[in-house]
């Protein structure tokens, strides 16, 4: 029984010492990622927006036509945000002196996480991949605190 025990507990490390998970790194690699996204914008940095999403990232919300009433789904894409990084706040007017920009990584499965980040006015649930060594933004999903504001 003991000789099983010893064996059940070495093969135990021997298993684990093979799978890599998460590190500490990746967390804060991840939520660098999503400090850049918001950051770029608060500093008029749009490099620092492009070094963290990849080429095909795609923003969505939902949008209400004026006219109708209707909600659609409004998206945009890293060219665009590069675009707004570079021009929102150009007259340091978008947003308060100090920013709130709270990262929250919800979940890390091997080389996706999924984020939440609380700004000022609105919120945004976060698609991040781990490609060739680097942690990518491709997703994001946001909408105003007030969804009347849409």
């Amino acid at each position: 029984m003991k000789q099983y025990f010893i064996f059940t507990i070495s093969l135990f490390f021997l298993l684990t010492s093979y799978v890599r998970g998460q590190t500490k790194q990746d967390s804060l690699d991840i939520k660098q990622v999503a400090l850049d996204y918001i950051e770029s914008q608060h500093q008029v940095k749009p490099e620092q927006f492009e070094r963290s999403a990849h080429p095909r990232m795609v923003k969505r919300t939902f949008w209400t036509n004026k006219k109708t009433g209707k909600e659609y789904l409004r998206e945009t894409f890293t060219d665009a945000m590069i675009l707004l990084a570079e021009t929102y706040n150009i007259n340091k007017d978008k947003f308060p002196e100090d920013p709130k920009k709270e990262v929250v990584i919800l979940d890390i499965y091997n080389k996706i996480a999924s984020v939440k980040l609380i700004a000022d006015d609105w919120v945004d649930y976060m698609h991040i991949i781990k490609l060739n060594g680097e942690w990518k933004l491709v997703n994001v999903l946001w909408q105003f605190n007030d969804a009347k504001e849409h």
